[in-house]
Formats: C-alpha cells, structure tokens, sequence
C-alpha cells in the first residue's frame, strides 16, 4: 500500500472487471468533490464479496492501509460493504461505508469531512433491490490498462443458491445500447486498441431495454458503428443464454476475439440442480463443441467451484472431466465458500480439508490444460496486445512474452514456444494503435 503524503486518492480495487471499471467512475467522482484536497488525503476500497476470503482479504489491506497512512481518510465501498456493512462500520480504521449505488456519486465523497464522529452516520447503504436503472457513467481511460473496460449490465435477476453477489448489485439492469456505443467510442478515440464488455450477468443484457435487444444484436450494432475498433472481448457468459446473433457474431467477426470465460461452476447435473443453475453438463460440452465448429482455434476459460454441499466423489470426478471434456484452457477455480443468507450455507457442508485437497486437483488439471494449450501454439503467428513492457495477450487471451511494441501496441508474433507460463514470442513488427 503507497503512502500518501499530505494528500491524494488512491483506489485499491478486489474481484471482478465491473469493478475494476467502477474504480475509475469512482477516482472521477472523489476528485471532483474535493478528495484529493483533504489533509491526509483519502483511500478507497473497492471490495468483493464473492467468496469470504476475499472479504477477508479487503479487511486485512483496510488494517494494513491505515498503519501506514494514519492521517488518511478510508472509504470501503464495493459488494462486501453492500453485503455486509456493518462490519466495516465496526472497523475503527473505517471513516465511510458507502454501497455500491452511492460509489459512484460525487455527492457521496462531499460529505465525507462530516464522518468519523458519529459512528451511526457512518454508512450510506441504501436497499440496492430499490435501483432500476443502471446509469451510463463514462470514462475517459482505465489507469494503468492497455484494454478498457465498458459496462453493459448491472445486476443478477437469478439466485443461485451459492451466490451472494445479486444481494450486492441488485436485479439485472442494463446501459442502453446508444449508451454503449458511444463509450467505445470515446475510449477508442482515446487510443484504446481492445475493449472488454462487461456485466454481472451479461448474456441477460436488454430484457429490460425498449424492445428487448439481447448481447449479440449490441455486439453486432458496436462493431458496425465503431469500425476503428480493433478488438472487441466479452467477459463471462452464461452459455445457456447465448443467442443466435452473439453465436453468429462470433463465428463472422474476426475483429470479437476468440476467447470466452463461461459461468460453468459445476460439471455434475445433480450438483448444477442444487446450485440451481439452469444449464446440463450435456448442454455445457454441447456449446464448446458448436463454438469450435463455428470458430475453429477459440479459447475457453471457466469458473468452476469444488467441495459444493453434498458433492460426493463421483460428482466431483465429473466436474474434474469436464476441463478436458469441453477443452478448458483458462480456469478459475474456487474452493466452496458459504455465504451468510444464501441457500447452500444451510446445506450439508463438506469438510474444509475435502474441499481443498479438490480445488487443488481442479486447479493442477487446469494448469495441466493450459500447458498442453500452450505447447499446441508453438509455431504459430499471433496478433498480441501489449499490455506492459515485455509481456502481452493474443486474441484468445494467451499470456506472451515478447520484445516489441509498448503497451496499447498491436504486435503479431510468430510464436517460439513457451516457458509452462507464457508463450514466447518473436516479433515481426509492431503497429500503434
């Protein structure tokens, strides 16, 4: 955690790319009421409160923040203030609690001098079920990111029996599409090479808009109207609810990148029913095999969660196949963690050294996959985004080290090979974007 000195806002930011797109909404609204200015200056958590190590984790950087900055105001903010705020109201290292709608209004910082005294006026949460619309906050660039991100949606209208996050965002909201399409286009004239659509539960996009519009119909109209862009990426989808123009989109726009992280979570049916998803494991193998037949060579990442209530052996060794059986490559594996107020943390639960030793398994056969992907890029020519010095993504978001281009540059690659982690790659030019 930097030190502030006598003044300035720093923003440290948990969980998800909405997230790291609020934080800079955020940054934007502090500054212009004043936060900079304050002795001491002030630091703003973003938090998640996805699973309860990442909750603990935000509590540990508020202790260790406040060490180390003594005069600065601390704001916690995010999903896990939303949640839960009356246990960062109960932190003294806590000057403001704020929720996830407040966040993002200036009015919510210009208070701020005021707290600190009064520990019931400590947190301004307001009942996130009561917000239905969902504002189009533009930004003019992502700090420290070759990509931009832009939110599309808000919010999550299912309730899956492990998920704690529609408690924290409210229902399914969504930015209009005209809204949308002229943040891409300020970001892209700003210099932005990629840009990354994002939601809570994207594929739920437009039910809510006049007409109905669903994610592939915006999809289409952004890479229409904005033909400077380069490159155009999703963030996780819940395949079940692709539709026919996301799944055309994909298969006829070189310029949608080929990479797509699905909402998998389990790859037993009787554990999807418990979760209460709304996707088979047929139904999951299905989709990755017509995507590849529509995009030869696209990228899967995942989320799946190990050591769900009442999961046996059997069902676990299902989700522990399905990595191969739908060719995951990108895995993001998280032990079962219950939340307080969801279904599942009145279920059976497992013991806590089970579900580790199977997150561990899920997540040896993930490194395993992306491996035997790396190796099967060798030789290969890649288009990659720098994103720092030295390191960038291909279009199917495969880390790459490489020589050339600074961050925002486009650089295709002729791909050497890999070192387990990254793929090694050898130039042949780099254009700027």
């Amino acid at each position: 955690m930097p030190s502030l000195g006598n003044k300035g806002i720093e923003v440290v930011t948990f969980g998800c790319r909405l997230n790291t797109y609020e934080s800079e909404v955020m940054r934007r609204e502090a500054e212009s009421a004043g936060l900079g200015g304050l002795e001491g200056g002030a630091i703003i958590f973003n938090t998640c409160a996805v699973t309860g190590e990442a909750v603990r984790q935000a509590k540990q950087s508020i202790r260790k923040a406040r060490r180390e900055n003594p005069a600065a105001r601390i704001i916690v903010t995010g999903c896990a203030a939303q949640t839960g705020p009356q246990d960062f109201v109960a932190m003294h290292e806590v000057d403001l609690v704020l929720g996830n709608e407040e966040k993002l209004k200036a009015h919510s910082y210009r208070a701020l001098p005021d707290f600190g005294v009064n520990d019931t006026e400590k947190a301004r949460v307001n009942d996130i079920f009561s917000v239905r619309e969902t504002a189009a906050h533009m930004v003019d660039a992502i700090e420290g990111r070759a990509r931009a991100f832009v939110q599309v949606q808000n919010g999550c209208d299912h309730r899956c029996t492990f998920c704690i996050i529609p408690y924290g965002r409210g229902n399914s909201r969504s930015v209009p599409m005209g809204a949308v399409v002229e943040q891409v286009k300020r970001l892209v004239g700003n210099g932005y090479a990629e840009i990354v659509l994002t939601g809570v539960d994207m594929t739920s996009f437009g039910a809510d808009l006049p007409g109905a519009p669903k994610l592939g119909k915006l999809v289409k109209t952004i890479l229409k109207q904005v033909p400077d862009v380069k490159r155009l990426r999703l963030s996780s989808i819940d395949s079940i609810e692709a539709d026919d123009d996301l799944l055309d989109a994909i298969a006829t726009e070189p310029r949608l990148m080929p990479h797509l992280h699905l909402s998998l979570q389990s790859g037993d049916d009787m554990i999807l029913k418990r979760m209460k998803r709304r996707h088979s494991r047929d139904q999951s193998i299905r989709f990755c095999e017509d995507m590849r037949k529509l995009r030869p060579g696209i990228v899967f990442g995942a989320d799946i969660i190990a050591g769900f209530p009442t999961e046996t052996d059997a069902m676990f060794e299902n989700s522990l196949e399905i990595v191969e059986e739908c060719g995951l490559t990108h895995l993001h594996v998280f032990p079962f963690s219950p939340r307080e107020g969801t279904p599942a943390a009145r279920m059976p639960q497992l013991r806590r050294d089970v579900v580790k030793q199977r997150a561990a398994r899920l997540r040896a056969a993930g490194e395993a996959a992306y491996r035997r992907h790396l190796a099967s890029l060798a030789g290969t020519r890649q288009s990659i985004l720098v994103e720092r010095d030295g390191l960038g993504r291909t279009e199917g978001f495969t880390l790459a080290v490489l020589s050339a281009g600074a961050p925002g540059d486009i650089v295709e690659a002729d791909i050497a090979g890999h070192d387990g982690i990254r793929l090694i790659a050898a130039p042949l030019a780099a254009r700027g974007v």
